[in-house]
């Protein structure tokens, strides 16, 4: 199969399955100035999908940089109050939401890390009344990665520049499902259905917690709110348009307590922070709060990212997904969240889903959070899961079903 072909599959994957566009419904589209060929593929499926209208909502992450160090703190902490207007109008419209990332992880490397958290920190409250429109899945949304060079050679360092580009852009087909054989639609579709019915199995028997060990040194204990609801592979809106939130994607995840989780957990991977890839990182809970941590590099990254707010310190996510799924078995680390996390079981600091309890998407947040839900203006997932890693979930009655064992699921 061509490059052309396999690219336009890719396209139609994001506007007919991620998205799932409506007749007449606005698309606002969010990319890198670079990802500009692939984007002007995507509007034109959108446009033949039925879409209304299509926006382009650009970025440019080498301009972000020079702000970042140039730019004067009181620009950095302040977020432009047209672009808040624009949001709720894109939302006022009841708008889907796709964006196409192309990373370039070791970017900000150089960059201090506190300029870059007074600019998250003043976007994300800026953005805070608009973020209940994607974590309750009042419209659909989803996300798609795109190879650049600069990222490829970090996956494939022994590569020259285009075999490198190349490599990546099959590794990351291979992942969604994009192949010679199969309609990539009818793929996901069975793919989704798989993970809805594990997590419909793990709804039935609403466990009161969940124990972690490994040996790497992870032994944690994670309440789960009650009752709650396990996700993944699809979302639904309050319309009934189910909807894939992130290309690809493996995990069926839950919500924790706020106040329930007790133990250590060791990251079996490294992770992007704010531009800066933290290493050998660690986590140790009391009563729900992170109380100690450690990275054997870019400490500093991870200590701005747990100061960003209380909630930053919680657990708003755990999510579940076997050692021997495609991505883990690529062999591969993406240095990107969205690919990653979907290698093994993993966690994430800050916001919950209200999805994740029954008719959360219609409680207020003071309504979730009595009932042990956490908010935050942040969620960084990072992944925990290894080869030897045991789940065991405790019933009401402190009965214990075996979920994983080495690595992998076992009901």
């Amino acid at each position: 199969m061509s490059f052309e072909t396999k690219i336009k599959k890719y396209a139609r994957l994001a506007i007919a399955a991620g998205v799932k566009i409506q007749p007449g419904q606005l698309l606002v589209i969010t990319a890198d100035v670079d990802c500009a060929w692939y984007v002007r593929i995507l509007v034109e499926e959108a446009y033949r999908s039925g879409a209304g209208e299509v926006v382009v909502n650009w970025n440019d992450s080498q301009i972000d940089k020079l702000t970042y160090e140039y730019a004067d703190d009181a620009i950095l902490s302040a977020y432009p109050q047209w672009r808040v207007n624009q949001r709720k109008e894109w939302i006022d419209r009841h708008c889907a939401f796709l964006s196409i990332g192309s990373p370039n992880p070791a970017l900000l490397q150089d960059v201090d890390s506190s300029r870059i958290q007074r600019r998250q920190k003043a976007a994300s409250l800026a953005m805070k009344p608009f973020r209940y429109y994607t974590s309750a899945s009042i419209g659909q949304w989803s996300c798609e990665l795109l190879p650049n060079v600069t990222w490829a050679k970090m996956v494939f360092p022994e590569l020259s520049d285009q075999e490198a580009y190349d490599a990546l852009f099959e590794a990351i087909f291979k992942c969604c499902r994009i192949d010679d054989e199969h309609d990539p639609i009818e793929a996901w579709e069975k793919h989704t259905a798989t993970i809805v019915s594990r997590g419909e199995k793990l709804n039935a028997y609403q466990f009161k917690k969940l124990c972690f060990k490994n040996q790497l040194g992870t032994d944690i204990e994670v309440e789960l709110v009650r009752p709650h609801r396990w996700g993944g592979g699809l979302e639904v809106t309050p319309e009934g348009v189910a909807f894939v939130p992130n290309l690809p994607t493996e995990e069926i995840f839950c919500i924790p307590r706020k106040d329930g989780v007790n133990g250590t957990v060791y990251a079996s991977r490294p992770l992007n922070i704010q531009g800066k890839l933290v290493k050998d990182f660690w986590f140790r809970f009391e009563e729900g709060k992170v109380v100690d941590y450690g990275a054997s590099e870019n400490l500093t990254s991870l200590k701005n990212l747990l100061e960003m707010d209380e909630g930053a310190k919680h657990l708003g996510e755990v999510a579940l997904i076997s050692y021997d799924s495609p991505i883990s078995q690529s062999n591969l680390i993406y240095y990107n969240g969205l690919i990653d996390e979907n290698a093994s079981c993993h966690m994430a600091l800050g916001n919950c889903y209200p999805m994740n309890i029954p008719g959360g998407n219609q409680m207020s947040e003071k309504e979730m959070a009595d009932r042990g839900a956490n908010f935050s203006m942040i969620h960084c997932d990072f992944m925990f899961g290894t080869s030897d890693l045991s789940v065991i979930g405790v019933q009401e009655d402190d009965s214990e079903v075996v979920l994983f064992k080495d690595g992998n699921f076992v009901i």
